[in-house]
């Protein structure tokens, strides 16, 4: 695991998350000067600044899904309101190629740039929680917004036209502050995390509601994360320091742990195929590889079997999968230096998987495998 680049902010203000463009080489990265900075994979430079929008620190954001020409970014910050940031792609691909072939342009690597309104559209901002919002998220189709937040509660927001947002939840059924919320990737089901130790799952059946608790953690959950592509699996951080494997092959229950290498809680996990990352309060850059190990057999209500048992039962209702376990690959220690990392992710440059990694440094860090 090698340091590719390090993409420099020009305020020293903590760096809280980092976003990767669902399509484009950019990522977006939320700061405690109530900004957000685009940068570059394909040049490692800051391509634009967004602010203007809130009057605290920008907590999370993320980018929304299946959109050609225009970038929509959604923002929380810690003044409770949620925000929808607009563009035009063209602006930032041409930059970027400028930069690329070596033009001059008015901006150097890495150094702040102007504002520019015409870039950047602050589009509309989505009033309703009491404290400040923690994490938001586009569900697959672009349709759904949910955001969640301090105050315990979780919303859900659905676009039914162009700036024009509606409430369409508020779920408040977790007993301490909601950290993170994560859509599946291919339904209408989301999972959140929370101080409360519980992971939950929701989903509309004429109402919103919560359809299951997933129990396991000594404390606060921090961050969850669908298996891409088909989403049958979930994994969670926690305060408690383990990382956990949640299945629904016959009810959702802990299929495994990653083995413990964190020291303090983990904030963040990023799952790219089978591979998970993640990081925390030590610093520590942990990559785990699921690999297979066996044969696995299970009866009809997905109990594991032994052997003698399996051929005891005479087979009719005994199914066989692929026995897997998950090892440590890489482990990076002091991953920016001596302070916190926050946030994780995986990003995609070209045919290029990349780690991203975001500190109380103020700086964003790009590492390959």
């Amino acid at each position: 695991m090698a340091l590719l680049s390090v993409l420099k902010s020009p305020s020293a203000s903590r760096a809280w998350y980092t976003a990767a463009h669902p399509s484009l080489p950019i990522v977006a990265t939320c700061f405690s000067d109530k900004s957000v900075r685009v940068y570059s994979l394909t040049t490692f430079t800051l391509l634009s600044t967004i602010t203007g929008g809130h009057k605290r620190a920008v907590r999370t954001c993320s980018w929304k899904p299946n959109l050609k020409g225009e970038s929509v970014l959604a923002t929380g910050s810690f003044d409770a309101s949620v925000g929808i940031w607009r563009r035009w792609d063209g602006d930032m691909d041409l930059r970027r190629e400028n930069q690329f072939i070596g033009i001059v342009t008015n901006e150097s690597e890495n150094t702040e740039e102007e504002d520019d309104p015409e870039e950047w559209r602050f589009a509309i901002v989505l009033d309703g929680h009491e404290s400040e919002v923690k994490s938001v998220g586009w569900s697959a189709g672009g349709n759904f917004l949910a955001s969640c937040s301090r105050d315990k509660s979780i919303w859900v927001w659905e676009e039914i036209g162009d700036d024009d947002f509606e409430t369409v939840a508020v779920m408040s059924e977790h007993d301490g502050d909601v950290k993170c919320v994560a859509w599946h990737p291919e339904e209408e089901l989301l999972a959140s995390g929370s101080y409360d130790n519980d992971v939950r799952l929701w989903r509309e059946d004429d109402d919103w509601g919560c359809v299951e608790v997933l129990r396991g953690h000594k404390s606060t959950v921090w961050g969850v994360e669908w298996e891409k592509p088909h989403g049958s699996r979930l994994c969670s951080c926690s305060d408690d320091m383990t990382i956990r494997i949640w299945s629904n092959s016959s009810g959702w229950r802990e299929e495994s742990q990653l083995p413990r290498r964190h020291e303090r809680p983990i904030y963040a996990v990023a799952w790219k195929n089978n591979k998970i990352v993640s990081t925390g309060g030590d610093g520590r850059i942990i990559v785990y590889e699921e690999r297979p190990i066996g044969t696995m057999k299970s009866d009809k209500n997905g109990e594991n079997l032994s052997q003698r048992d399996a051929e005891d039962d005479g087979g009719d209702d005994i199914s066989a999968s692929i026995k897997t376990e998950w090892t440590v690959i890489k482990q990076i220690e002091a991953g920016h230096g001596v302070y916190e990392i926050n946030h994780v992710c995986w990003a995609s440059r070209g045919n290029e998987d990349l780690i991203v990694t975001t500190g109380d440094d103020g700086i964003v860090k790009l590492w390959t495998l």
